[in-house]
């Protein structure tokens, strides 16, 4: 449902939200409205800040005072339940906390955050488990199915910073994969361009795309071998959408449990073995502290069923 902001809005930019974009700054306060819409208050000169035009690329400095002109924007949801079982277990999954970051280990199948469907994510989650927290915002996001650690800033400084080191590649991230196959020795590294597709049902789909696919680099290291598997350590060095997933399936070795990019074959073996879930687990993270300037290395071990899963294996 939308609602009509009928009154001239006069904000004052806080030294937390200071270095952002105009757009971007506007985008995080007005939601739901599109980025066509944003872009045209904007060319109108119905923005102003300090009460002078600007350009989509200026960026807030703290205490500017920005106006924003009547705009219908999307009506606020409101936060889940701090008492539901699914919100309450979350405490459990942090991993890490300070006053500049809270780091979880993602359960598979809660989203990072709500929409398409979904009430809620973990992000919303969050913000209902630390409501005296007035800033938090995912650092980056992993897939609804994948598990593991995920990054979420409690100071925009700390946003900042950590996308900084994200594109400059400070931040390494590993994750463990059960893939099917003996995979090869010699493959240590797969360079395959990426690209989002949609099939016939609607559905969306990554693929490789050497035309139109967006680089997209993952290096691998053999952990542990099986009689029909391998358990891997994957390294995404570029972030795209289920990149992991399509590029151990572009060299033949689809992910277990992997109901989008695996047979269903190889889904039905493995589900009769009991993995019902995608074996993608995102397991340790490093990063340098956005305040401290302190090396961080996170991990999270797996869940007890993928541990179990493991156990049925016939090693070699």
């Amino acid at each position: 449902m939308n609602t009509e902001n009928k009154a001239v809005q006069m904000v004052t930019v806080s030294d937390d939200e200071a270095g952002q974009r105009i757009d971007n700054f506007l985008l995080k306060r007005l939601k739901g409205v599109p980025k066509s819409r944003i872009y045209r208050i904007l060319r109108k000169g119905e923005v102003r800040v300090n009460k002078k035009r600007v350009k989509p690329e200026y960026k807030v400095v703290g205490s500017d005072i920005v106006r924003i002109p009547p705009i219908r924007v999307a009506e606020e949801t409101g936060l889940p339940s701090n008492k539901l079982n699914q919100v309450v277990q979350l405490e459990q999954h942090i991993v890490y906390e300070d006053d500049c970051l809270l780091v979880i280990n993602k359960p598979s199948g809660m989203a990072v955050h709500g929409g398409s469907g979904l009430s809620f994510g973990v992000i919303e989650a969050l913000r209902s488990l630390r409501q005296d927290c007035r800033y938090l915002e995912l650092v980056h996001r992993i897939d609804r199915d994948t598990s593991g650690l995920l990054v979420v800033a409690k100071k925009r400084s700390a946003l900042r910073e950590m996308h900084r080191q994200l594109r400059e590649k400070v931040v390494q991230k590993d994750y463990l994969t059960l893939v099917h196959g003996q995979w090869p020795k010699s493959t240590k590294t797969v360079d395959a361009p990426l690209r989002k597709n949609a099939v016939a049902s609607g559905e969306r789909i990554v693929i490789v795309d050497h035309q139109e696919g967006k680089a997209s680099l993952t290096r691998y290291r053999i952990e542990r071998r099986f009689a029909h598997m391998t358990l891997m350590k994957a390294s995404p060095v570029t972030g795209r959408t289920h990149q992991i997933r399509v590029h151990s399936q572009y060299e033949g070795h689809s992910i277990a449990g992997d109901d989008k990019y695996t047979s269903r074959e190889l889904l039905s073996e493995a589900a009769s073995q009991g993995l019902n879930r995608l074996f993608l687990h995102a397991w340790q993270i490093r990063f340098t502290h956005p305040a401290t300037e302190k090396e961080m290395h996170l991990t999270a071990p797996l869940e007890s069923s993928l541990k179990s899963y493991l156990d049925k294996l016939t090693p070699l």
